[in-house]
């Protein structure tokens, strides 16, 4: 064995035969196998359809004779602080060590496919020697995943087909399980669909759609402002008040249109104004499943007094203020990145 571990960095939506060879390369050349599976604590959404929890049992089923030289944890996403994210990585691998009475002297390498920018992660961790895989002929993630949300849409048996074919056998019967018993296919269905049509929608413009958005992060005594979205995307998560820009306004007043219209927040626009603490533009290029999207974000802080009646309404069909010591722990609850734009202004992030 070149190594005493070797750390396998991924998102695994599906687990997939790609994933599988390059875990078995990785097994022939370390005692054991750090899984880091990322993405964990956020909501199901067509891009991440599965929980950690869920995505370690494809794991440990694909891999099942060598279960017990798998280490497997969750990695956080950090869009907007890549130093953070690093430094997740290196927390998760040392605690899987010294959780397995690694010594300090363990000898540790990386192992994954550099295959075009999106690997660019695998050059950030020098201490580690990287173990290149060649890349293994299967179906990506993203055409898997839309090969389930479509299974009822386009040639049924097929769709079931191109899954079986490019995924082990043990994940292919979870994902089918999947598909027939669990209540969050059928919402992920329909947002696959409402992504689809919006998506559609745009194809006739010259040129991909930058869509331009607002986000309100109203702080009162210790609670946020969030509301509960009615509608798809992200239909049943809390978010932050917001949405797109007026073609007649400045972003800024576009946020205080969504803002009252979302929460009936009864605070006067020049208290609101006066109350504006900081702001800051979040891009993520995957931010947002309809497509490019850029959101312009303000904080307004009131730190005492009680808090202001406020009632959902528009998008949204409640409004609450929420403790935000709660808000930080609702990562699977949150809709898109608005878990990051909290931390980002909260002092988390």
């Amino acid at each position: 064995m070149d190594f005493d571990y070797l750390v396998f960095i991924g998102r695994f939506e599906p687990f997939h035969n790609g994933h599988a060879a390059v875990a078995r390369h990785a097994l022939g050349r370390a005692r054991k196998l750090i899984f880091l599976v990322g993405s964990a604590d956020t909501p199901r959404t067509i891009r991440n359809p599965w929980t950690v929890a869920e995505r370690a049992v494809m794991i440990q089923a694909a891999l099942e004779r060598d279960v017990d030289r798998l280490i497997i944890r969750p990695l956080r996403d950090h869009l907007y602080n890549e130093s953070q994210w690093i430094a997740g990585v290196q927390r998760a691998v040392a605690e899987a060590i010294r959780d397995d009475d690694g010594a300090d002297s363990a000898r540790v390498g990386l192992v994954g496919m550099d295959k075009d920018d999106s690997s660019y992660y695998l050059r950030e961790f020098p201490q580690w020697p990287l173990v290149d895989v060649q890349h293994t002929e299967t179906l990506s993630a993203t055409e898997l995943r839309r090969y389930l949300f479509e299974a009822g849409d386009i040639d049924f048996h097929g769709a079931l087909l191109m899954l079986r074919g490019n995924v082990p056998a043990p994940v292919f019967d979870m994902l089918d399980a999947f598909r027939k018993t669990s209540p969050a296919h059928a919402q992920l269905v329909a947002e696959h669909q409402f992504i689809a049509q919006y998506k559609a929608s745009w194809k006739s413009a010259p040129y991909p759609p930058t869509f331009v958005t607002t986000d309100a992060v109203v702080v009162h005594s210790g609670h946020v402002l969030l509301v509960h979205r009615r509608a798809e995307p992200g239909k049943g998560l809390w978010a932050l008040p917001g949405g797109f820009v007026g073609q007649n306004q400045g972003i800024l007043e576009s946020c205080l249109r969504e803002l009252r219209e979302e929460t009936r927040l009864k605070i006067p626009v020049p208290v609101l104004k006066g109350s504006l603490k900081s702001q800051s533009v979040f891009d993520h290029p995957e931010r947002s499943q309809r497509g490019r999207t850029i959101t312009h974000a303000f904080h307004f802080d009131f730190p005492a007094g009680g808090l202001p009646a406020v009632k959902g309404g528009d998008d949204a069909d409640k409004a609450r203020w929420i403790p935000v010591s709660e808000a930080l722990e609702m990562g699977p609850k949150l809709y898109e990145d608005h878990l990051h734009i909290l931390e980002f202004f909260l002092g988390r992030g």
